[in-house]
């Protein structure tokens, strides 16, 4: 079975198990947005334990 080819360019696996991602809302229109969102926004997040399930099915893990 193959793994989602979508889904591995946008999660990470963290040495603890969790699973890595990007925040949205960073890609265009940035100039309306404050300094301060937009530097939020470069921190990575974590997938929500509501969605892990899910994404661990697309990465086959």
């Amino acid at each position: 079975m193959k793994t989602n080819s979508s889904a591995k360019k946008r999660f990470t696996l963290t040495g603890s198990g969790k699973i890595k991602r990007k925040h949205a809302y960073k890609r265009h229109i940035l100039t309306k947005k404050e300094t301060k969102q937009k530097r939020n926004l470069t921190h990575a997040g974590l997938v929500d334990k509501s969605n892990v399930r899910e994404v661990k099915l697309l990465l086959h893990i």
